[in-house]
Formats: structure tokens, C-alpha cells, sequence
């Protein structure tokens, strides 16, 4: 019941927020956006039939009712018929956002539990050969472009000049063996992308908790090196680990990844997105953008609900 209440007044507190995204967005997307007489009326037109397009499309309204028109999109997720296909922006979203999460989620959670292990590995190590080895690879993960990566695991796995077992592009997948056919690839490349940017990261949270005085004591004590990173280690660094996964959500959900989707073929919501932006689709970079943004807000939220379940000393307030 506490965490409901919590909930709800956390959800009410960051309505004000809500309004400020969405007002930005609205004015840089919609208001100052691009205007699309011209489009339809083409070259040359009359004073009249520009007046005429301009109330069709609302632009005559006052600041305050297109910005409302454009809150209700939002709430009513309702944001019209995309420019280039014709197609609902909402049955897009529908379409595409469970392949993105298809592809996605097992990028966050392998990565995130190979960039832990790593990461304490390298902690517990510090300073010692194993340590400089992990951390060398997690820059090399960091320092390269991730274009690079996809085509060094292309070559790898996809060419006749590697070991040529998975398709280079495409999503066929009409069951879980060629979802794991045209999954591993792009996986792969993408965690090991990730793992450089998160073992840095975590190992430095870790590091930090070991020099703590429990943590120590437990040593002292004899406590089991496994029992040690587990238990006294890593159960202590989970907000700030946890507060980085959890912050990561909305731009898998929404945004997906522009580049891997793009590059391979994958009709996810990055795909979608990166046409959208060399068409100036409007509809759907809007969704795409003032969405991200809300579900960013609620993600603030659960972050701090899951404190208390990480952490029974973190009270919710």
C-alpha cells in the first residue's frame, strides 16, 4: 500500500515534467516543425488556397489549442496516419516495437550479466593482470565504432571468408531456430559493444564497494571469495547498477537502435524511426520522440520503487 501511494504521488509530482517535455517537443517539432502547404498545394499557390490548407491543418489555431491537440495525441497515443506510407501511426508502433524488444532484450540482459561478471572479476582482481586484461578489452569495445563491429562479426559469421552459418540481413523469422538464426549476429555485435561501456562502469561501482570496512571484516573473517562478491559486493552495488539498466528501458522500447536495425534489415521501431528521419515523416519521429520521453518519466519512478527491494534500508518518501 505504501509503494502504491508512493506511486501515485511520485506519478502526480512529475506530471509538471510531463508538460515540459512535451511542450518542448511541441514547440520544436510541431510549432516551429515543418510546414506542409506547400507539399500539398505544391509550387505557386493562391493566397486563398494557402488560408484553406492552413485551416485544414489547424495551423491557424491559437499556440495553447494546438498544443493540447497535440497533449491528447500523446495521452490517446493517436498521433494520425504516417506521411509516406499512409499507414496508423499506432499500428506501426504495434508492428514493429515487439520485434525491437525481440532483438533488444537479449542484448540487455546477456550484456548486462557478462559486463557484471567481468566487472567483478576485474574488481576483486584489481590492479593484477586479470583486471588490465578485462579492461583492455572493455576499451577496445568503447574506443572502436560500433559500424566497424558489425562488419568485422559480419565477415566472421555471415561471408564465405568466415565461418558463413548466419544470413548478413533480413528478419524471416517464422520460428525460435531462425529467430536465433538472424538474432546472433546482430546480439553479438551489440553486447560486445556494450560490454565495454558497462564493465567500466560497474567495475568502478564495485571497486568502490570493496574498500568498504564490511567488506574487509568479511575478508578478515575467511568469508568464501564467491560469498564474498556476491553477497557482501555486489548485493551492496545493485542501486547504481540497477538505476542504469533500468534508465536504458524507454530508448529499447521506443527508439530501439537506429544503427543495428538499419544495417541489418531488422523491421523494428529503429528501422522505422531512421526512415522517418530521412523522409521527415513527421507523425512518427513525434511518437517516437514525446513517448521516449514519457517513458523515461515513469522509469524515474520505478527506479525508486525498485530501490526498496534492492535495499530495505532505502525508504520511500
Amino acid at each position: 500500500m505504501d509503494t502504491f501511494i508512493y506511486s501515485l504521488r511520485k506519478f502526480f509530482q512529475s506530471i509538471p515534467l510531463i508538460f515540459g517535455v512535451t511542450l518542448i517537443s511541441f514547440v520544436l517539432m510541431v510549432y516551429f516543425g515543418p510546414d506542409k502547404t506547400y507539399d500539398l498545394l505544391g509550387k505557386n499557390p493562391t493566397q486563398q488556397q494557402i488560408e484553406e490548407v492552413h485551416h485544414q491543418l489547424g495551423y491557424d489555431q491559437p499556440f495553447l489549442t494546438r498544443y493540447f491537440i497535440f497533449f491528447k495525441e500523446i495521452i490517446t497515443f493517436d498521433f494520425g496516419y504516417s506521411d509516406s506510407t499512409g499507414e496508423k501511426v499506432s499500428s506501426i508502433f504495434a508492428r514493429t516495437i515487439p520485434v525491437s524488444l525481440a532483438v533488444q532484450l537479449p542484448i540487455l540482459i546477456s550484456g548486462n550479466i557478462i559486463s557484471i561478471i567481468l566487472a567483478l572479476i576485474a574488481a576483486y582482481f584489481r590492479g593484477k593482470m586479470i583486471d588490465k586484461s578485462v579492461m583492455f578489452v572493455a576499451v577496445i569495445g568503447m574506443s572502436v565504432s560500433y559500424l566497424i563491429i558489425v562488419i568485422l562479426f559480419q565477415i566472421i559469421f555471415c561471408s564465405s571468408y568466415g565461418l558463413n552459418i548466419f544470413p548478413v540481413q533480413g528478419w524471416e523469422v517464422e520460428s525460435f531456430t531462425s529467430y536465433l538464426k538472424y538474432v546472433t549476429v546482430p546480439v553479438l555485435a551489440s553486447v560486445f559493444l556494450s560490454i565495454g561501456y558497462n564493465t567500466r562502469f560497474y567495475r568502478a561501482v564495485i571497486v568502490e564497494e570493496i574498500t568498504k570496512d564490511h567488506v574487509r571484516t568479511a575478508r578478515a573473517f575467511g568469508t568464501h571469495p564467491l560469498k564474498l562478491l556476491f553477497k557482501n559486493i555486489l548485493k551492496n552495488s545493485l542501486i547504481p547498477i540497477m538505476t542504469r539498466i533500468i534508465i536504458t528501458l524507454p530508448f529499447i522500447i521506443i527508439a530501439g537502435s537506429i544503427v543495428l536495425e538499419s544495417y541489418f534489415s531488422i523491421p523494428g521501431i529503429g528501422l522505422v524511426l531512421y526512415d522517418a528521419i530521412l523522409t521527415g515523416d513527421l507523425p512518427i519521429i513525434k511518437a517516437a520522440v514525446t513517448w521516449t520521453a514519457m517513458i523515461y518519466v515513469l522509469s524515474l519512478i520505478l527506479t525508486d520503487i525498485m530501490y526498496t527491494v534492492v535495499d530495505p534500508r532505502v525508504t520511500l518518501k
